[in-house]
């Protein structure tokens, strides 16, 4: 019986994630059609559209849109739905469908009797930086109002984990630190090809430990802020912890206001997880980036920001030869975020895979490392 019953919700659930994943894709293409040379799928698209003025780009919503929206999207979606649910019925025996069938016809009647407002479809001041991963939040959603050609997934986010199709790149302004280095340089040839506006900061030049004013305009212009900037060897603490955290929290003040949350891409590293190893040259290098990683779960689980931590394998630049070149860091991180991912392990050695578990739940704060900056 229980047995039975075990499946029965599997089979549930297999029925409702994957019938949402078939409207998602049918969202997306509504998307693509907009430029298409036919008219009736120009036409097609048009309708959708109707949606997103209904809940616009500015996260408001127009009442006078409220019944083309239930015409032209509540339904066209609740039979969408429905018709992938039923093709179960090729596969399945009828109870799981029967079950999936009457939560969404009762998800149906709530909607319409809120004519079109629902959890993910309300007015918002401000976009939470808390996005989730395998199910959509309102914050998600509201993503894909303001970003219309990102973020597809309604209910799982399955459609958007597998088409990559979870953080938007294309048209936004990017700024990237230590855009001389490897992994930093790579990254901006990597932004550019996929159609972001990418802008640049040097180390000692345009900032330094306690000195950013020659930041905050380019702060102002940007979405994304990614820090790939460091040493390895000299002046660590400032390099790879003060730098790094008064940028973010620098960027996150001047991003408060906006609609969205600003974002912030940071390279961390391996050395989070096995530490200095007993290495004296690792030594400074290890404390400021576990340091930097314990303030990071902080901003990992903000509200204020989107956070992503990268944590690479070594990989080959002016320190020294690693395990993949930079180019590849650079792209493997980008498979992770358009993905969503918000802790993205880029490794061959599978540490930094283990690293998350570190990363968000056995980190201890670290004992003062201020001496290390008076390291020569």
């Amino acid at each position: 019986m229980i047995w039975d019953l075990i499946i029965f919700l599997l089979q549930a659930i297999l029925i409702f994630v994957v019938s949402t994943a078939l409207f998602d894709a049918l969202h997306w293409l509504l998307h693509r059609w907009e430029n298409s040379r036919f008219p009736l799928l120009r036409k097609f698209s048009s309708w959708h559209w109707v949606h997103h003025r209904f809940l616009g780009l500015d996260m408001q919503i127009d009442p006078s849109y409220v019944r083309a929206n239930l015409w032209f999207h509540i339904l066209p979606e609740y039979l969408t739905s429905m018709a992938g649910t039923l093709v179960f019925l090729l596969v399945f025996p009828w109870p799981p469908i029967l079950a999936v069938g009457i939560l969404r016809t009762i998800m149906l009647g709530m909607t319409l009797r809120e004519e079109g407002l629902d959890y993910n479809h309300m007015s918002m001041d401000r976009v939470g930086g808390q996005l989730g991963l395998l199910w959509v939040s309102n914050n998600y959603h509201a993503m894909h109002h303001v970003y219309p050609h990102s973020f597809f997934s309604s209910f799982t986010n399955v459609f958007d984990l597998i088409v990559g199709t979870s953080c938007q790149i294309n048209g936004r302004y990017f700024l990237v630190t230590g855009a001389s280095g490897a992994f930093g340089s790579a990254m901006v040839d990597k932004l550019t090809q996929l159609g972001a506006t990418v802008e640049t900061a040097k180390s000692g030049v345009d900032f330094s430990a306690g000195n950013y004013i020659g930041m905050q305009e380019k702060l102002a212009r940007a979405d994304v802020l990614v820090l790939a900037h460091g040493a390895k060897t000299e002046d660590c603490w400032n390099a790879n912890y003060v730098t790094f955290a008064d940028l973010i929290d620098l960027f996150t003040q001047v991003g408060q206001s906006r609609l969205t949350p600003p974002e912030v891409w940071a390279l961390g590293s391996e050395v989070e997880f096995h530490g200095d190893m007993g290495l004296e040259e690792l030594r400074s290098y290890s404390a400021s980036k576990r340091a930097f990683a314990v303030r990071a779960r902080d901003y990992y689980r903000s509200g204020a920001l989107i956070y992503r931590h990268i944590v690479p394998s070594s990989f080959t630049s002016q320190m020294g030869k690693g395990a993949m070149s930079a180019a590849t860091a650079a792209s493997v991180a980008l498979f992770f975020i358009r993905r969503g991912f918000r802790y993205v392990p880029v490794t061959l050695t599978g540490l930094a895979v283990l690293n998350y578990f570190r990363f968000r739940f056995f980190q201890k704060p670290q004992p003062s490392a201020a001496p290390i900056a008076s390291d020569p």
